[in-house]
């Protein structure tokens, strides 16, 4: 099943700006497109969170897929090293596997923001999309995010895991263990671990594809084939 959309529209210049703390809040959880939810309905976990505010960009509305890579190739290091405090193994080496969209693209599913799909080797075969079977275990999926208020200010998001466990680890959930790591590197939730329960959302998006081995997939007109699918990395 594919996800999000690509965002159409044109070039933008940049420059510096302050948000504030509500803003900053709504970032974490919405993707800073909505509304912000009352304090009362959102995770105290979240609150003590302060997101990585970059920088500002004009036309936010109207930015090109072309933008949203310019935006990405600026904040993946800051990203990368945030989410690496984890410690999770996967968010020091994701960066390196490979990427299979051309440019970022928001996803409804992930709060409207920007996201990028990489998969590990043993999760190549992701790479043939609604043909690409059930995943071994130790098959891992990343998905890194970041988001553009309507404002134009940029702010690093969550990255997103997901990684198939040995025969039986949640049969409901085809063996899938999904992590949230969040852009301070602190460990929002994991599936059978501390915050299991603020992840139960991902297992609930994703078992509406059970039939696709709970995957989604990158849009159609974003999609990278590489010529060679089977090689490992």
């Amino acid at each position: 099943m594919r996800e999000g959309r690509p965002s159409p529209g044109k070039r933008f210049p940049v420059h510096g700006s302050v948000l504030g703390s509500v803003l900053a809040a709504l970032l974490l959880l919405g993707g800073g497109v909505a509304a912000p939810a009352p304090a009362q309905d959102r995770p105290t976990a979240v609150e003590a969170v302060q997101p990585t505010r970059h920088f500002r960009v004009e036309g936010p509305a109207d930015l090109t897929g072309q933008d949203a890579m310019t935006i990405y190739a600026r904040i993946l290091d800051n990203m990368t090293a945030a989410y690496g405090l984890s410690g999770d193994a996967a968010s020091r080496t994701y960066r390196g596997w490979r990427r299979y969209n051309r440019v970022p693209y928001r996803s409804a599913t992930h709060g409207e923001r920007y996201v990028n799909n990489y998969a590990n080797a043993l999760a190549r075969a992701y790479g043939d999309f609604e043909a690409a079977g059930r995943m071994p275990q130790g098959a891992l999926l990343a998905k890194d995010s970041f988001a553009v208020t309507a404002r134009g200010d940029v702010f690093s998001g969550p990255l997103f895991l997901m990684e198939k466990m040995a025969p039986g680890f949640s049969p409901p959930n085809n063996d899938w263990r999904y992590s949230m790591i969040m852009p301070d590197g602190s460990l929002f939730g994991e599936t059978g671990g501390a915050g299991s329960e603020r992840v139960q959302f991902c297992h609930a998006c994703h078992a509406e594809v059970g039939d696709d081995d709970n995957l989604f997939f990158v849009p159609e007109d974003n999609r990278v084939r590489f010529q060679n699918q089977s090689a490992a990395e």
